[in-house]
């Protein structure tokens, strides 16, 4: 029975193993040995650290009632103790369930395979958040020399996926935080990539995140920013560039006119305590002669 659900580069590594780290309860082709829990050590390489403890509980529970038909993935060290290659959760929950062996198939690798292993274990099987996958990926193509095709093939997705996913790492770190946390998910994330300016990726993603907007509202947010209606520009008659110069001298100062003759705005600088009280006295002088 091929393995599920993987690339083809782990299915060659691991062999024909049938077995998935969310189902204990499938039984596998593989000759296994029962292997001391307390010989057994973990990956210290291993990219995931953290392992979800409601779905932990549920394991325990599920391997006290059934064991373990799935057995985990082991080398032999040299000091006649083991390392886990795949399984590494339900080591954890066998340890918790209180067995003292768990079954364990025993192969030979090299540094490089285990690293590779480890790696697409961890993107396919775990329930990472984008960004970890991310990292997980950009992992893997530094420490394998992969390219974008093969790290795909590897993974069994397509490269487009793969472009995507680790075009995260790009964004603002403000952004990232937003995706690690659930608040942006990596739909609306992958539509702020192409832009090139970060405050710009910051204020949309803040516009669409905590579920605001969809992901296609989000795309039509993004394409208006790139693509901004051009304002017709507006013409200003002489009497109104006179009124404006008109000010500027009654007042001393810098003023400044935004619209035409029948709608806009009129802004009076000052740049100091004196100005302002000019500009005061002005006023005053004008309502006194009302």
């Amino acid at each position: 029975m091929a393995m599920k659900g993987l690339g083809k580069g782990l299915g060659a590594l691991l062999g024909d193993i049938d077995f998935d780290d969310d189902d204990d309860l499938r039984p596998s082709d593989n000759t296994a040995t029962e292997i001391a829990l307390d010989k057994i050590d973990r990956n210290e390489q291993q990219p995931r650290k953290n392992f979800d403890e409601a779905a932990m509980t549920e394991l325990v529970n599920s391997i006290r009632i059934h064991g373990i038909i799935t057995p985990i993935i082991l080398v032999s060290k040299n000091d006649g103790r083991y390392m886990i290659i795949a399984g590494e959760r339900r080591w954890r929950a066998a340890r918790r369930a209180g067995l003292k062996t768990i079954p364990a198939i025993v192969r030979n690798y090299t540094n490089e395979q285990i690293r590779e292993i480890s790696l697409i274990e961890n993107i396919q099987r775990e329930d990472l958040n984008p960004i970890e996958t991310a990292n997980a990926i950009k992992q893997l193509m530094d420490e394998c020399d992969y390219t974008q095709e093969q790290v795909a093939e590897r993974i069994g997705k397509s490269r487009t996926v793969v472009t995507n996913t680790i075009g995260l790492l790009t964004l603002p770190q403000q952004v990232i935080d937003m995706i690690a946390t659930g608040r942006l998910s990596a739909g609306h994330a992958k539509v702020l990539i192409s832009l090139d300016d970060p405050e710009a990726q910051i204020l949309l993603a803040l516009k669409g995140c905590d579920g605001k907007l969809s992901v296609r509202k989000f795309e039509e947010l993004v394409r208006s920013y790139r693509n901004p209606k051009k304002k017709v520009a507006q013409e200003q008659s002489l009497e109104l560039k006179d009124l404006v110069a008109r000010m500027q001298r009654t007042f001393a100062t810098k003023v400044t006119v935004l619209g035409n003759d029948h709608k806009g705005r009129i802004y009076i600088d000052y740049y100091n305590r004196d100005d302002l009280d000019r500009i005061a006295e002005i006023l005053d002088n004008l309502d006194k002669h009302e």
